[in-house]
């Protein structure tokens, strides 16, 4: 694939509506704070995610790339591969309980490739995405629907060459199904995410994503487009120096072809674009 060949990412519905799953952070924060976020859907279905560091707006980037890549670069690997590169693979991912029976999704390409899809201007310094891919490994997942639990990491598995410049990561179950077209998926626009300057636009557009669909219109208060950045809860203080930075989100979503009209004071009516470009064909 040349650079930016990529269009679109077909992304878990959950993962793109949990609050705080990804956050914008200050100096420190990774140090002194732990990732610790349940997402209740309210019909006994939940979803909870846990790791050791929280996740901030490079996480994000990073895991909308790959799930970009999973789209014309997968490799479905079944319960029982044939191969002995596929049944070592499937050693890593870690499955439990149900998600030991389920498909996963293997994306086998590069640091390289990966910096270019997601719009990194240094695609030699590959640390920067190693600390990223490795963070979000450590999340484990927990999925809860009724009486039944499974578990999995957010990424299942991750195996990295960079001598020779080989990537391979394996998506949980979740994201699998929402890559190969399967249940509720959100649909990303790789060049959208490609053009955002800052954290708070990038973490806020992927909240919006995930419950506006292309062409669709949603409404939304200021302070909760404040909340998909920050969600903790803040003084009046510092929500004062938050709305602005949400103000210059949607300026940038506006350049990049959405609509947005604040019929009330702090109330905004959003509208997405279209998306009239076809989908990837389906993983291998």
């Amino acid at each position: 694939m040349g650079a930016h060949d990529l269009t679109h990412a077909c992304h878990d519905r959950g993962h793109c509506l949990a609050p705080g799953l990804f956050r914008s952070l200050k100096r420190g924060d990774r140090r002194r704070e732990k990732l610790h976020v349940i997402y209740d859907y309210g019909t006994g279905k939940s979803i909870e995610f846990s790791g050791p560091e929280p996740l901030g707006a490079d996480d994000l980037r990073i895991l909308q790339g790959l799930v970009a890549m999973a789209g014309p670069a997968g490799l479905v690997l079944s319960p029982m591969p044939r191969t002995k590169e596929g049944q070592q693979l499937r050693l890593l991912l870690e499955p439990k309980w149900e998600a030991v029976q389920q498909n996963a999704l293997v994306i086998m390409g590069s640091y390289q490739a990966l910096c270019r899809e997601i719009g990194y201007a240094n695609c030699k310094d590959t640390k920067p995405v190693r600390d990223c891919i490795e963070r979000l490994w450590k999340v484990s997942v927990i999925i809860q629907n009724g009486k039944q639990r499974q578990g999995f990491r957010l990424l299942s598995g991750y195996v990295s060459d960079e001598q020779h410049c080989k990537l391979h990561v394996a998506l949980n179950p979740l994201i699998a199904e929402a890559v190969m077209g399967r249940g509720q998926h959100v649909r990303i626009d790789m060049d959208e995410v490609r053009a955002l300057q800052t954290d708070p636009a990038r973490l806020i557009h992927q909240r919006l994503c995930g419950w506006i669909d292309p062409g669709k219109i949603g409404r939304v208060t200021l302070d909760t487009l404040c909340s998909y950045a920050w969600p903790d809860d803040a003084c009046a203080e510092t929500m004062k120096k938050r709305r602005p930075k949400a103000r210059k989100a949607l300026t940038e979503l506006t350049s990049l072809g959405w609509a947005v009209d604040e019929y009330a004071k702090h109330k905004w009516e959003i509208r997405r674009p279209s998306d009239r470009r076809p989908p990837h064909p389906a993983p291998r």
